[in-house]
């Protein structure tokens, strides 16, 4: 029989030496290997483990539940975010009443591309939006996902190095292995119908899809928020507060103000 992998997460309460070895010890006398270990918050930690079969899961929260030196938080199958946050040290923050918005800040990086690939790999249609200031990192973690994730990337909308509006693909750019990005300003502001046309085409396509700015996106297009499968936001810091002020109030529609005003 195939091991099977679940995730453990508890929070101690009695910090003492040793206490990490008697839970391996404890796996050890069940046969339940452990995967990966790590700390995911302040005073807790999660386990990556494989057993042979939920009687031996059901055995270990039995006894973990008695021990007075921890406090069981969780024992379930892994979920993604459960993974990165054992390979990572830390949980991605989710927002408490929309489930679909993940939060991260700049010093997150590497958590938030690991995060995105993941995504990415996921076979199908997908939409993913983000939210963030400029120069906070947003296309620049995207492609970097898409390294990672070995998907090829394509500009639809982007003002990255330089303005971008496409208004047609080459056919094998019509390719559900690939990954589109849009600009949400540049394709509601400045694109004329050819380019919303390609856009239709492209959300029809069962590929991943990430919109940088999906407000704008949605003020201006037939679609909403409700047709994004997740939404992330990126900040400089926990603090910072994102708003769209300085697009509004920039004369951002001239053509050369608008080639040099990186979003």
């Amino acid at each position: 029989m195939s091991k099977k992998e679940w995730y453990i997460e508890y929070e101690i309460q009695k910090n003492r030496p040793g206490l990490l070895g008697d839970i391996a010890s404890l796996l050890g006398m069940l046969s339940i290997n452990i995967v990966t270990i790590n700390g995911v918050d302040e005073g807790r930690r999660g386990l990556l483990i494989l057993a042979k079969d939920d009687d031996q899961i059901v055995r270990l929260e039995s006894i973990l539940q008695t021990m007075d030196t921890i406090k069981l938080i969780k024992i379930r199958e892994p979920k993604l975010r459960d993974r990165l946050a054992v390979r990572h040290g830390r949980y991605i923050q989710r927002d408490a009443d929309d489930k679909k918005t993940f939060r991260f800040v700049r010093d997150e990086l590497g958590l938030l591309v690991d995060f995105l690939a993941e995504l990415f790999k996921q076979e199908g249609h997908k939409l993913i939006g983000i939210r963030g200031m400029p120069r906070v990192g947003k296309t620049e973690s995207i492609v970097a996902s898409s390294v990672c994730a070995n998907k090829r990337w394509l500009f639809v909308s982007s003002t990255l190095l330089k303005q971008t509006i496409r208004n047609q693909l080459i056919e094998d750019e019509y390719n559900e292995n690939n990954l589109f990005i849009l600009d949400g300003i540049v394709s509601t502001r400045r694109a004329n119908e050819r380019h919303l046309q390609l856009v239709r085409e492209i959300m029809r396509l069962p590929a991943v899809k990430v919109v940088e700015h999906p407000d704008f996106f949605v003020q201006n297009t037939e679609y909403t928020l409700d047709d994004f499968d997740y939404i992330i936001e990126l900040r400089n810091d926990h603090e910072e507060e994102i708003t769209y002020e300085v697009v509004e109030n920039h004369n951002m529609f001239s053509g050369s103000e608008f080639g040099g005003f990186d979003f």
